[in-house]
């Protein structure tokens, strides 16, 4: 992705988050300029990834298959690991009209996925195999505290207000439908870098062509502007 691209994603998508009365925290805004003052007081954010994702699953074709993250909040793997302390992670996503997240599974993460609004989320649902594949057999989750069973790839709606409870190693693809949506997902700790099972062999984040300077810093960009490393 070109990086002018990713800068308008972000106006995209800040603009309507704002349209849905969601409003991100101060640090989604700072400069690259800003994050040269920044020192060890912002090392959560950094540490944790949070703040914009905006990839493409190196496909190339962001309007058909990518992600406008922002993760607002995030727990360390080793309070997972132990059991106690921040567990959590929340993200929001914009997802546009026929945009797919691709199919995939966490292998540790469970997580709640919730349309905050705009149209309608469509959910498709796979066992998976001990060897990554998919399993024909029905799945069972939950859907706003109620068990809910379907076929194996089965399209679920999911209106506005509505949410799927996800568990590890079930697969899961997404998209929306009549409209853009805005997607929210709390979950268990999240860790993209190690987490994530793509059915098909996708690379997590965008390979950037820097062609303008970045307008805000995405999560992997922190090491190249962050004042506490520089």
């Amino acid at each position: 992705m070109k990086r002018s691209e990713i800068n308008a994603i972000m106006r995209t998508a800040d603009a309507f988050f704002r349209r849905q009365n969601f409003h991100l925290p101060a640090f989604a805004y700072w400069s690259p300029a800003d994050w040269a003052k920044k020192g060890e007081e912002v090392r959560e954010i950094v540490d944790r990834r949070l703040g914009w994702d905006i990839t493409d699953f190196a496909k190339g074709n962001f309007c058909k298959c990518g992600l406008a993250v922002f993760t607002v909040r995030n727990g360390p793997v080793a309070d997972l690991q132990r059991g106690k302390g921040k567990l959590y992670c929340e993200k929001i996503l914009m997802i546009h009209h026929d945009q797919i997240c691709p199919l995939h599974f966490h292998w540790n993460k469970m997580e709640d996925i919730i349309n905050r609004g705009g149209g309608d989320l469509h959910v498709q649902f796979f066992h998976s195999t001990e060897a990554g594949g998919v399993d024909e057999r029905p799945v069972t989750f939950s859907m706003d505290g109620t068990e809910v069973t379907v076929a194996a790839g089965e399209v679920v709606r999911v209106p506005p207000g509505g949410s799927v409870t996800v568990p590890p190693l079930l697969y899961h693809k997404f998209w929306g439908w009549r409209d853009d949506v805005l997607v929210g997902e709390v979950s268990l700790v999240n860790d993209d870098d190690q987490d994530n099972r793509f059915f098909e062999p996708l690379g997590r984040f965008a390979e950037i062509e820097e062609d303008e300077p970045p307008m805000f810093l995405l999560r992997n960009d922190y090491e190249r502007y962050w004042g506490a490393v520089r």
